[in-house]
């Protein structure tokens, strides 16, 4: 029972790394691992199942499923959390209100960092929660960088939650990721929740693509254009100090690292 269990793993990690060199077919893998179709679809089933594996329903064609990058977002992730802790500390001393780090799991953000203000009025603390990529700052600083095509298929089909102004579709996001893309960051106003005001800017990875964003949110009535313009200019600023940290990271590491 165990060898079975040992090489059923196996199997699945041997078609994980199948998919890392692109979109396949069931056969195709097959061909690949010279094994049995069968063995291989029912391999396939269960990583999809499990959000490992994602199947393109026109195609049929398999490739890697969003928890693996989640996973790998989390390994890269083991440096960015350390200077990012101190990187947030930072920035809610220079601004005052609470700062967050999230990273971007399947079609939602997730806060993996906080750092809270000394505000007896604040914003919620969000560790550990899921949030929207359309309507809020950090989630669209998720998607800065990635084409139209990319972000649409990250995007949950149909209607898109949100308030008022927000982003409601996957093409009206793209549309407003194309505005906030040169200015290389994203504020939103009440867009996911009355009173609260953010903004974030991506953390980049070797490939120059968002692994994380970096977030400060206030209560709307402490924002003033004065403190907005001032609070984008030390988010930015922090983002752009990760994005080299985590260049610096990978290039002493080496092309052997793990983390390619």
């Amino acid at each position: 029972m165990a060898n079975n269990s040992l090489t059923s793993v196996h199997r699945a990690l041997h078609v994980l790394t199948a998919l890392g060199s692109g979109p396949l077919g069931v056969q195709a893998v097959a061909e690949v691992l010279g094994t049995e179709k069968t063995q291989v679809s029912r391999t396939l089933k269960a990583l999809a199942e499990e959000g490992f594996a994602e199947r393109d329903p026109q195609t049929l064609e398999y490739s890697l499923g969003w928890r693996i990058f989640a996973l790998a977002a989390a390994g890269t992730g083991t440096h960015l959390r350390r200077t990012a802790a101190k990187a947030l500390r930072a920035l809610t001393r220079e601004l005052g209100e609470a700062a967050y780090l999230t990273v971007r799991e399947g079609s939602s953000a997730l806060t993996v960092l906080s750092e809270a203000s000394g505000h007896g009025i604040q914003a919620h603390e969000w560790v550990g929660r899921t949030t929207p990529l359309n309507c809020t700052s950090s989630g669209r600083a998720l998607l800065l960088g990635l084409d139209a095509d990319e972000v649409a298929a990250i995007l949950p089909t149909g209607p898109l939650p949100g308030r008022r102004g927000a982003p409601r579709t996957a093409a009206a996001v793209v549309k407003r990721l194309r505005h906030e893309r040169p200015t290389g960051h994203v504020v939103c106003a009440e867009e996911y929740e009355v009173g609260l005001t953010s903004v974030a800017a991506p953390v980049l990875g070797f490939q120059g693509t968002p692994i994380a964003a970096v977030n400060v949110s206030m209560p709307s009535f402490r924002l003033t254009p004065a403190i907005l313009k001032r609070t984008i200019a030390a988010v930015t600023t922090t983002a752009a100090s990760l994005s080299s940290s985590q260049d610096s990271a990978t290039c002493m590491q080496g092309p052997g690292s793990p983390e390619h």
